[in-house]
């Protein structure tokens, strides 16, 4: 009976650590760029079982261990702005930003001009050339992001382009090393290292959104949230029959 406890238990530690999951999905599902995650479990069993008065003691006992959370870094659909500044980023590359904590990489291309001319996210972090700070003029105009990241103006009259940077793409071989942070935003595990992306392109004037699907994140909620109830019911029920079985024993005459 004991065992029954233990392994129920293991089940609900599980579903409440993927209920947060899930959740987080959902309430990231139209935020620019959001990469969802997924729960990894694995089956545990114990060297014997713990009741040692029965029979077949010897036999293993299956738990449920949440072993991680890994990151979902499928490609999201992209919808078009029209804003120029807005660019989503097909393939695998991050753009790199700068942050009081250091650097920090994001997918989230809904970028924006601050008032001192610079290149920076929707919270206000630099977004990073592959010379530092990408920075404006006040009568740039026309502004023009390739898809290699290079980014020109036309400046005041003239009628030439004017090169402003090229924005810094990057990409990771250990990409489940990144730990997600706030404002969309990664940074670097331990043995997360950039290299230098060639491979993705930038597309100016489209944003990509977050890659959850909401239908299947809400589909998984409903079937998290009976699982855990059954559990839960069940549980009781054991919790029961382990309390009558003790009145029963204590009213044995000795």
């Amino acid at each position: 009976m004991q065992n029954t406890l233990l392994i129920g238990l293991s089940k609900q530690m599980v579903l409440e650590r993927q209920i947060d999951v899930v959740a987080n999905n959902i309430a990231n599902m139209n935020t620019n760029g959001y990469k969802a995650d997924r729960s990894l479990f694995q089956e545990y069993l114990s060297s014997s079982a713990r009741e040692n008065n029965f029979a077949g003691n010897d036999r293993r006992v299956s738990f449920v261990q949440d072993r991680a959370t890994y990151h979902d870094f499928s490609q999201g659909s992209t919808e078009q702005t029209k804003n120029p500044l807005d660019v989503a980023i097909d393939g695998s590359a991050f753009l790199v930003v700068q942050t009081p904590g250091g650097e920090r990489y994001t997918r989230d291309g809904n970028l924006q001009i601050n008032n001192q001319g610079q290149l920076v996210t929707a919270d206000g972090y630099q977004v990073l050339g592959s010379s530092g700070p990408i920075t404006f003029q006040q009568t740039d105009h026309d502004i023009s992001i390739a898809p290699d990241g290079n980014i020109t103006v036309i400046e005041g009259t003239s009628t030439l382009d004017s090169v402003r940077g090229r924005l810094r793409l990057v990409s990771f071989p250990e990409a489940q090393r990144l730990l997600k942070e706030g404002s969309n935003l990664y940074a670097p595990g331990e043995g997360a290292a950039p290299v230098v992306d060639t491979k993705s392109v930038l597309r100016q004037g489209f944003i990509e959104k977050s890659n959850v699907n909401s239908v299947t994140e809400m589909s998984r909620m409903i079937e998290i949230t009976r699982t855990y109830t059954q559990i839960a019911s069940l549980l009781q029920q054991q919790s029961d029959l382990h309390k009558s079985a003790i009145e029963k024993l204590a009213d044995v005459p000795t």
